[in-house]
């Protein structure tokens, strides 16, 4: 995986990039379903030791409709962070549209004591289907 074209955001002291990847053998343009894949890398620039207990995904189609996703860690694993270090994972999301966006956050606690709520970049799923409309 190249991270050289990644959304990224740093909240905190901790970097969270993301690279989305349409997966045209896996869609049915037919059947209005686009499913992406996207990759994940967070990064511990801090000096506290986190873990990332929760996620929360907004999930917006091209029409408009937001579907909203929570739940525990990610990927099924609260990863535990320790300054330098990184955690990288890969999962998707189907949409009913050609296009969309996503954006999301992770609560992670630190060890030391309090939360932090870390920012996931808005990064756009774009297939190949959408015709380029000009504004």
């Amino acid at each position: 995986m190249t991270w050289d074209n990644a959304y990224r955001k740093i909240t905190q002291g901790i970097e969270v990039s993301v690279v989305p990847t349409f997966q045209a053998d896996r869609s049915q343009p037919e059947n209005n379903l686009y499913i992406w894949a996207y990759h994940i890398r967070i990064e511990n620039q801090s000096d506290e030791i986190v873990t990332l207990r929760q996620r929360c995904w907004y999930i917006t189609d091209a029409t408009g409709h937001t579907e909203v996703v929570r739940g525990a860690g990610v990927v099924g694993e609260q990863p535990r962070l320790t300054p330098g270090d990184h955690f990288e994972y890969s999962s998707g999301t189907p949409l009913s549209t050609p296009s969309g966006i996503m954006v999301g956050s992770y609560d992670l606690e630190k060890e030391s004591g309090g939360w932090l709520t870390v920012e996931v970049p808005a990064f756009s799923l774009d297939s190949p289907h959408e015709q380029a409309r000009i504004n």
